[in-house]
């Protein structure tokens, strides 16, 4: 969506703004996502633990980047949940197809975390 003056840039007050609000969005997944709380929790193991073992900048970012994606769409997923269930918990096939759906990304992102961590770090434990 574009700001109440078109696209320009934002000024700084605004962007303090926007930053306050997506603090308040992850305080809201901690209190709320026992998910997130999780993903928060790998996430302060493997993000040194990915630091330590990467080599380079390119595997370093790999990854940890690959850990901050979980987390990024597990909040996505959270806001669909949070606004399904906005407008009732009865069960509606459209509904649950939208939630599993979200799910489903948070599980190939976490699938995807398992295959860069074991391409960039099984030749260095694996012997030849």
């Amino acid at each position: 969506m574009a700001d109440q003056y078109g696209h320009l840039p934002r000024s700084p007050a605004r962007i303090m703004k926007a930053a306050m609000w997506s603090l308040q969005g992850l305080r809201a997944a901690w209190l709320h996502e026992s998910s997130f709380r999780l993903e928060v929790v790998m996430f302060l193991v493997l993000g040194p633990l990915g630091w330590y073992l990467g080599q380079t900048g390119v595997e370093r970012a790999l990854l940890i980047g690959s850990c901050l994606l979980v987390m990024s769409i597990e909040l996505l997923n959270s806001s669909i949940e949070a606004v399904i269930e906005r407008y009732g918990a009865e069960h509606h096939e459209l509904a649950g197809r939208a939630k599993d759906m979200g799910s489903a990304a948070v599980f190939v992102l976490m699938m995807n975390v398992i295959l860069v961590w074991g391409l960039i770090l099984a030749p260095r434990l694996l012997p030849n």
